[in-house]
C-alpha cells in the first residue's frame, strides 16, 4: 500500500490523481484519503487542484462526525468534488490526510442544497474488527438512524433543511454509485490535469 506507483519525484504528488479508485476492485476495496477523523467538528477537505488539506469550516453547531470522512481518488461527484466515503467502526482516530484502503459496505443517497452528494460506507480494510460487516444492514438501525440526524442537522444553523437522506443502500448499488463517479472523473475532471 505505501507504493504508489510513481517514480520517485522532488514534487509532491497529489494523490487525488495519481492513486486509481480501487485498491482491489475485487474485493471492493477502495483507497481514501481522510479528511475528517471521527469525534471532530472541523470540517477538512481536500484542495482538488493541490492535494493540500484545508480546514474548510469549522462546524456551525455541537455535532461532531460520528465517523471518518474522507474523499476516493480518481472520482468525482455530482457536487463537483471527490466521491465522499463514511469509514465506520473507528476505533481510534485516523490522521487527516493520511491514505487507508477501505472495503465497500453500502452508499448513502443524500441531496444537499439540491444537488446529487451521496456518501459511500466503508470499513477499514485491515481492521480484523470489521470483518464480520459486509453490508450496510450489518450496522443495525441505530447507525441509520444517528447517520440520518447527523447530515440533516450539521449545517441547519446555518442551512436549515438543505441536507435531505434519501435511503441507505448494500454495497451493489456503491459500486454503481462508484464507477460511475470514476466514468465521470475520467470524462469531466482528468481532461483539465496539467
Amino acid at each position: 500500500m505505501a507504493n504508489i506507483n510513481q517514480k520517485p519525484s522532488k514534487f509532491m504528488y497529489n494523490l487525488l490523481h495519481v492513486l486509481p479508485a480501487f485498491a482491489d476492485e475485487s474485493k471492493n476495496v477502495i483507497n481514501v484519503i481522510v479528511e475528517v477523523s471521527a469525534g471532530s467538528i472541523n470540517k477538512y477537505e481536500i484542495i482538488t487542484e493541490s492535494g493540500q488539506l484545508k480546514l474548510d469550516r469549522v462546524g456551525y453547531s455541537s455535532l461532531s462526525y460520528p465517523f471518518t470522512y474522507g474523499a476516493i481518488p480518481m472520482t468525482w461527484d455530482y457536487d463537483g468534488d471527490p466521491l465522499d466515503v463514511e469509514i465506520v467502526n473507528i476505533t481510534e482516530p485516523l490522521v487527516p490526510g493520511s491514505l487507508v484502503e477501505a472495503r465497500v459496505i453500502g452508499v448513502m443517497k443524500f441531496v444537499d442544497g439540491g444537488e446529487v452528494d451521496d456518501k459511500i460506507i466503508a470499513v477499514l480494510n485491515d481492521d480484523r474488527r470489521s470483518d464480520h460487516i459486509k453490508h450496510v444492514d450489518d450496522l443495525g438501525e441505530y447507525f441509520k438512524t444517528q447517520t440520518k440526524y447527523f447530515w440533516e442537522n450539521i449545517k441547519f444553523l446555518k442551512k436549515p433543511g438543505t441536507g435531505v437522506v434519501e435511503t441507505f443502500y448494500g454495497p451493489d448499488e456503491a459500486m454503481k454509485v462508484l464507477k460511475e463517479c470514476e466514468e465521470k472523473y475520467k470524462n469531466e475532471y482528468a481532461p483539465k490535469l496539467e
